[in-house]
């Protein structure tokens, strides 16, 4: 089975057209995507957790959660995952201490 990043965004935007009586992803995306970006941060700590915990299991599927979670706050404010590995590719190259550096300006 083959899935990947571009699949799961695929997925999140026909769940987005979807009810949100019956789409997790629609009520996420409901208001803006206020709630969406919320619970990206909920996520983001429990992430932090399992891995400081150490615990492999749970890394996973809290990392599996907040990037599910990302793609839906990116849907929320039209930016594609094209647009975000454009930005990668950009910083490719350089090292990751100059680009942190050429950002603090």
């Amino acid at each position: 089975m083959s899935f990947d990043l571009k699949a799961l965004e695929a997925i999140i935007a026909q769940k987005a057209s979807a009810s949100a009586e019956k789409s997790y992803t629609a009520q996420l995306l409901a208001n803006g995507g206020e709630r969406a970006a919320k619970k990206m941060g909920e996520e983001a700590v429990e992430t932090v957790i399992a891995a400081i915990q150490g615990d492999r299991d749970e890394l996973k599927a809290e990392s599996a959660d907040l990037l599910y979670h990302l793609l839906v706050v990116l849907k929320a404010h039209n930016i594609s995952l094209d647009e975000v590995e454009s930005v990668l590719a950009e910083r490719t190259g350089q090292s990751g201490l100059d680009e942190k550096a050429s950002r603090a300006e």
